[in-house]
């Protein structure tokens, strides 16, 4: 599978994620399904960040991918508490336990894995075809290119 490929595939399997976290009522089966996926979004995580640190792409790119493995960590040190009702008796404020935060601070985080995932794999794409050294002139709408004109990828 192509880089390009693969950062835009975690995209979906991060989305998946978000379905089966969402689901009302959660079966058993789409909790385990959401603790597997999300140790499995680590890897793909890393595996993205190793494969984009071997390129030469610029520093900004290799910087997100990288924030974004380290939130991916993140995310399987917060799963645990959330699913082992750490914090759960212990009040912060007005009715918010520690396991609230634990949850916001997951949930937000889920947040910017996809954000920063998209973010990257769409600069990589652009940098990879060399679309940033086409300019185009203020006020262009550009047409999009035919395909016989596309590489092949």
């Amino acid at each position: 599978m192509r880089l390009w490929q693969a950062l835009y595939g975690t995209i979906w399997v991060v989305f998946l994620e978000f379905l089966l976290s969402m689901a009302p009522q959660g079966r058993p089966w789409t909790l385990y399904s959401h603790y597997a996926l999300g140790f499995i979004v680590v890897g793909i995580a890393y595996s993205n960040y190793r494969a984009l640190r071997a390129t030469t792409a610029p520093g900004r790119i290799k910087r997100i991918v990288y924030a974004t493995f380290a939130m991916s960590v993140l995310m399987a040190i917060l799963g645990p508490l959330l699913v082992f009702n750490i914090g759960a008796s212990w009040p912060v404020l007005a009715g918010i336990t520690v396991w609230n935060l634990i949850l916001l601070v997951h949930v937000t985080t889920a947040f910017g894995i996809i954000t920063q995932m998209a973010a990257t794999a769409i600069a990589y794409d652009m940098w990879e075809d060399k679309e940033f050294l086409q300019e185009t002139t203020a006020g262009e709408q550009p047409r999009t290119p035919s395909a016989a004109a596309t590489r092949v990828r």
